[in-house]
């Protein structure tokens, strides 16, 4: 006599009927599928540009001036950081908008993806694009000392954009963080 042990989630309750018009358009989530494969050969285009800076700083390490190394580990770093958005938006954005990953329990699961939303997935990428935003400045200030001269990457109006442009992405993240914990206090006061 053979007894099967019994699962702690107890079994599924059958899933709902849906009409035709609402089966459409739940379904019509998958269509975001092949935005993510996108995405995924995005991020192989990466390690290419990876590796490809990487082996120029190994192979010319002792031709490089100290600021020549710094500006190549700061795109490394750069590359690194979108790398880890598209990840973000890759793993993130198919588990909120398309279909649950099943990864509870893998030694693997990024601790974040337990409580990701659209909401906390919008803060985390504001973020990372302020990080970015903030590799590129400092690369750009790192040069500064060659504005005017020919081997200037950036004008002076150049720098001064990117200043403003990574303001923007800072006041727009500390706007996106503030509306959401107002939506977020109004939410609990309405539940209580």
């Amino acid at each position: 006599m053979s007894v099967e042990p019994e699962t702690t989630t107890g079994p599924r309750p059958p899933l709902p009927r849906l009409g035709l018009l609402p089966m459409i358009i739940f379904g019509s989530r998958w269509l975001q599928l092949p935005l993510y494969l996108g995405l995924i050969v995005a991020q192989c285009v990466y390690i290419v540009l990876f590796l490809k800076e990487l082996w120029h700083l190994a192979s010319h390490a002792l031709d490089f001036t100290e600021q020549e190394i710094m500006m190549s580990v700061l795109a490394l770093i750069d590359v690194v950081m979108i790398s880890n958005l598209l990840v973000m938006v890759i793993v993130g954005g198919y588990e909120t908008f398309v279909s649950r990953l099943d990864l509870q329990g893998h030694p693997d699961e990024p601790e974040w993806l337990g409580h990701v939303n659209a909401s906390v997935l919008k803060i985390k990428l504001a973020m990372a694009i302020i990080g970015i935003s903030s590799i590129a400045l400092l690369r750009a200030f790192i040069e500064a000392g060659n504005l005017g001269s020919n081997r200037a990457s950036f004008t002076e109006s150049g720098v001064m954009w990117q200043v403003l442009i990574h303001l923007t992405f800072v006041v727009s993240a500390i706007g996106i963080v503030f509306v959401d914990k107002f939506s977020d206090a109004a939410s609990r006061k309405s539940a209580e």
